[in-house]
């Protein structure tokens, strides 16, 4: 054995892994490698096995049907190029396959690996074809790409198809200059195409039939990658428009996009590609269906108003059509707004009159957003116009000012944006709530005589009379939601008793002054007062109080037998110029004479601090007993 293995041609690591790899399979006598050893690299080489050197390039086992692990040091084969293990049924945990630097081609795909380590992808610097189509890897969670892969700047095919790979569709792919291919249909990927990818090389994209919630948004960064030749989007929740520019794609030979939520007008551009296969199935196309130049084509269940190539839509048709367009498609008018025929009751929002012309577009809070159409003026009978409390944005089209018919027009609680055209024909124009209009906005005249709101309820039955002012303008108050409204509500209970006390203030301080000013006429005020009550041992509890006059300073003194007179415990008043004060004041306001409340001492007795209930400060001094 020692013999053998020093002798033989196989580097020792290489032959390690191979033997742990024919070890760990289930029938290995499927690979019609020798029993009993021998040398991989030697001669004869081994079956499905190709060396350079001493060190194992190649392993090439596609549909075998072997069956079991792989070993999970396969990275120690440091020299490894090609590893072909499609098709058979490997199963367990991927190795990693980080630090096979040299490793270009990776097949991996249709077998039964269930878990990817996170690893996987680091230093596969020489990567250009990685498959790991329908391997059931990390089935409950879903994985992700890591930015690991990004490392593989060589990169040309990478084909993933439905291995649960889920989340957003990672943006560095859209960066890799060198990939050609990105196949990952039936996964649980979500969200957009990133705008990454604009301008991307990419010759094959296909991201269909993702679970879940699949992918979604726009596909316009798609008309971007010039090179694309197959393109499969189907089986998910795209939205918006095939973009125009879809055209420059002239490598283009098959494009699905059966099964989303694109929406409005096949693109002149597309019906002219030269293709092999278009799927338009499903969707919410709208319009007449073009004469398409592709070689095999369907466009089923969608909303045209023709279902022959190459047949025109009724002209009020397409007025609106090209008015939705403007708004951005909103669902619900997108769902009702299909066929030939506007008037057949289905169309959400449009009334008709007698002679089946459309008479009223009647579409308030309808999520519109965008902007409006010229194409409306190519409905000549159209009488009123009710689209308040939207998301409009822009001007209102000059075009529109040949409606002769037109008595209503309600764009009320939007941003509608001035100048605004000058009809001439009687109009009630209704306009509050935007917020770039001034009140009295040119191109209108306002009319006091007409005062027609839209209480003339769209949501009902719309008047049939018009105005007979001209081109009158009506601002009303802009409509309140209920948590607005309730919040006025509890403000308005706030402010009515605050005004209330402020009203009474503003009463009261007049006559407080005027008051004042009468009794000043009679009496000086005082600047500053000194009470002086005895003690109450005192036998005549007579009370002193001292008041300074205004004009000289001057103290003027009023006693038990003046004007000012109390005995202790009494409920009596004390009265002095114009200032009156009982006894239990005098208490309240010092505390009951509270050493806390004591400003300082003299020859007379003790002097206390005090306020009253209207500010004014007072101070109290308690005599010494037998001092007059």
């Amino acid at each position: 054995a020692f013999a053998s293995l020093v002798f033989t041609v196989t580097d020792p690591n290489d032959l390690s892994v191979i033997n742990e790899f024919r070890k760990g399979l289930e029938n290995p006598e499927v690979l019609k490698w020798p029993k009993n050893g021998g040398d991989p690299c030697g001669s004869p080489v081994w079956p499905h096995i190709v060396c350079s050197g001493s060190r194992i390039q190649q392993i090439q086992v596609m549909g075998l049907g072997l069956k079991g692990p792989l070993p999970q040091n396969l990275n120690k084969l440091s020299r490894l190029t090609h590893l072909g293990l499609q098709k058979n049924q490997f199963s367990g945990k991927l190795p990693s396959f980080s630090g096979l630097s040299e490793l270009s081609f990776a097949y991996l795909d249709f077998n039964q690996f269930d878990t990817i380590p996170l690893d996987f992808f680091d230093g596969l610097v020489n990567l250009q074809v990685l498959a790991l189509d329908g391997n059931p890897l990390n089935a409950t969670s879903g994985w992700s790409l890591p930015n690991g892969l990004q490392d593989s700047a060589q990169l040309i095919n990478l084909t993933m198809i439905n291995c649960n790979l889920a989340g957003p569709l990672p943006e560095f792919l859209g960066t890799m200059s060198s990939l050609e291919v990105l196949l990952l249909s039936t996964n649980r990927l979500s969200g957009p195409i990133p705008g990454t990818f604009k301008d991307a090389v990419l010759k094959m994209l296909w991201l269909n039939d993702q679970s879940g919630d699949g992918m979604s948004g726009s596909i316009d960064v798609v008309a971007t990658m010039v090179s694309l030749t197959h393109i499969w989007l189907h089986g998910n929740q795209f939205s918006g428009k095939i973009p125009v520019e879809i055209g420059n794609l002239t490598n283009l030979k098959d494009l699905s996009v059966n099964t989303n939520n694109l929406v409005g007008l096949i693109p002149e551009s597309l019906a002219n590609m030269r293709l092999d296969n278009l799927d338009l199935n499903n969707n919410h196309f709208m319009g007449p269906v073009p004469k398409f130049k592709a070689t095999n084509v369907s466009f089923m269940s969608n909303s045209f108003c023709q279902t022959k190539q190459g047949a025109v839509c009724a002209p009020e048709v397409m007025a609106l059509l090209e008015f939705l367009d403007g708004v951005n498609y909103p669902s619900r008018l997108v769902e009702s707004w299909s066929g030939n025929n506007p008037c057949d009751g289905r169309w959400w929002g449009i009334s008709c009159d007698d002679n089946q012309k459309v008479s009223v577009i009647n579409l308030p809070k309808s999520n519109l957003s965008g902007t409006l159409s010229p194409s409306i003026a190519n409905l000549e009978t159209v009488t009123r116009i009710y689209l308040e409390s939207n998301n409009l944005s822009g001007f209102v089209p000059s075009s529109w000012t040949s409606l002769k018919s037109l008595s209503i027009l309600d764009l009320s609680n939007n941003n509608i944006s001035p100048p605004l055209p000058k009809f001439t024909t009687p109009l009630k124009l209704v306009l509050n709530g935007n917020p770039k209009l001034t009140s009295n906005p040119p191109g209108a005249n306002p009319s006091p005589n007409n005062s027609t709101t839209p209480a003339d309820s769209p949501t009902s039955s719309v008047p049939s009379s018009r105005p007979n002012s001209s081109s009158s303008v009506i601002f009303k108050p802009a409509e309140q939601s209920p948590e607005k409204k309730d919040s006025k509500s509890k403000i308005a209970i706030v402010m009515v008793p605050i005004a209330g006390f402020l009203l009474l203030v503003f009463l009261a301080i007049p006559l407080y002054i005027y008051v004042c000013k009468k009794s000043k006429d009679k009496h000086q005020a005082p600047t500053a007062l000194v009470v002086h009550p005895r003690d109450p041992s005192d036998s005549d509890n007579v009370v002193k109080v001292a008041i300074a006059n205004q004009t000289n300073g001057s103290l003027s003194t009023v006693n038990a037998s003046g004007s000012a007179s109390i005995h202790s415990g009494e409920s009596h008043m004390i009265e002095a110029g114009n200032l009156l004060i009982s006894v239990q004041v005098l208490r309240n306001v010092t505390k009951n004479f509270s050493p806390e409340n004591e400003l300082g001492r003299g020859g007379f007795g003790v002097v206390y601090k005090g306020e009253l209930d209207d500010g004014t400060q007072i101070a109290v001094k308690r005599m010494e007993a037998g001092i007059v």
